[in-house]
């Protein structure tokens, strides 16, 4: 933790070198000579790679602290009773487990019909164990942030209507003994479904007899980093053609910068188009060439807008907001979307059902390889436009 403290006190330093070294080497029309401009690229390329190296860090850390939790809880109940939940059913049983893990490995069980008849999906695979299930979405989380920013919600069908209020009444000055005004709301409703996404897993047939080998922290690993990669597409700019329908892409228009290039006073523009009950909550989405941007960009009194966090678990700032950035965000080309400013919770994610395992024995036989076949079924939406706002840069 000291180490963290002592880079992220370092990598402060280091930003307010940068920015002085800008600033004096301004000339009267506020340009800044090539190889003055390749000197703080330098500097500022510093001050990302102690960020990155912060990342790691705390990643460490929270590894570290997981793995020193106990192994078991401390007994409290009173002793000759038993724990009203303590025989779990279904798909959180030990025999389900058990039996799901022995069909993972096993090319011939068949002793699973009984016992993974409660997990069957529509096409022959297997849900997996509600404990596994957890682990698989903590990946997806570490793997996808904008699950950790958006609602989740789980369905058991492939539609959910969800009532939105589109309109809201309102009060009147009215006289001594007169009449009520009536003002109503209006509601409208937004449909999430389920669109499958999946991936096929090969192990080779020596580590899945390899009783040592990790089978769970594999695929639980491999599968969170394909289908978070293409999840976290999607939830941005996915067009809802058999996906999500992307955040970008169903947000209301902020603002429209003036030019090329993206000033203070465009940032400032759509910070304000947000209504103010959505930005108690509000966060930035962009891509990492707009936040290199950023950088440069000061307020009206002469300070810069990106400030660096120097205290652990609080994220960086633009104009005292959190930030996070996307690879699949729109970069800095013009008429592109490039950045977002809202109430992240108001996308809704949709998780139909659990994930699902189907194993492969003969597709991949003549490489001495298994297949696994993992998949699920989710969608994502916006469901208030309202609540978040984008900036387009000029075409």
């Amino acid at each position: 933790m000291n180490k963290i403290l002592e880079l992220r006190e370092k990598r402060a330093a280091a930003w307010d070198a940068a920015k002085k070294f800008l600033d004096a080497k301004r000339d009267n029309k506020g340009i800044v000579s090539a190889e003055d401009t390749a000197t703080y690229d330098k500097m500022e390329s510093e001050v990302v790679a102690l960020g990155k190296e912060i990342d790691r860090l705390e990643k460490q850390a929270a590894l570290d602290a997981e793995l020193a939790r106990p192994t078991s809880d401390p007994i409290t109940n009173q002793p000759g009773t038993t724990p009203a939940n303590a025989q779990k059913t279904g798909r959180a049983s030990d025999a389900y487990k058990q039996a799901f893990w022995d069909s993972i490995r096993r090319r011939n069980f068949f002793d699973v019909k009984n016992t993974l008849n409660i997990g069957t999906d529509s096409e022959g695979g297997y849900l997996v164990p509600d404990e596994y299930e957890r682990q698989l979405v903590d990946a997806l989380k570490e793997e996808n942030f904008f699950r950790s920013l958006a609602t989740v919600i789980h369905t058991a069908s492939g539609e959910r209507k969800i009532p939105i209020v589109t309109g809201h009444g309102e009060a009147a000055w009215m006289e001594e003994g007169g009449l009520y005004p009536d003002s109503e709301d209006t509601f409208g409703q937004t449909t999430i479904s389920a669109y499958k996404l999946g991936t096929a897993i090969k192990v080779s047939d020596e580590l899945l007899n390899d009783s040592i080998f990790d089978v769970e922290a594999y695929i639980a690993t491999e599968f969170a980093r394909r289908i978070g990669t293409k999840e976290e597409e999607a939830f941005f700019v996915g067009d809802g053609s058999n996906k999500p329908t992307g955040l970008f892409g169903s947000a209301q228009d902020g603002v429209t910068t003036a030019g090329a290039n993206i000033t203070f006073d465009d940032v400032m523009d759509l910070y304000h188009s947000l209504r103010a009950p959505y930005r108690h909550k509000a966060v930035w989405l962009l891509n990492d060439t707009t936040v290199k941007a950023l950088r440069k960009l000061k307020d009206g009194n002469g300070n810069y807008i990106w400030q660096p966090s120097v205290v652990v678990g609080q994220p960086d700032m633009i104009l005292n907001r959190p930030y996070y950035t996307s690879n699949f965000i729109p970069d800095m080309t013009a008429g592109n979307k490039v950045m977002a400013f809202g109430d992240m919770s108001y996308y809704w994610i949709a998780d139909r059902q659990g994930r699902s395992f189907k194993r492969l024995n003969e597709l991949y036989a003549p490489n001495g390889q298994v297949g696994f076949l993992a998949s699920e079924r989710v969608d994502g939406k916006l469901i208030l436009p309202e609540a978040v706002k984008t900036m387009t840069l000029k075409a």
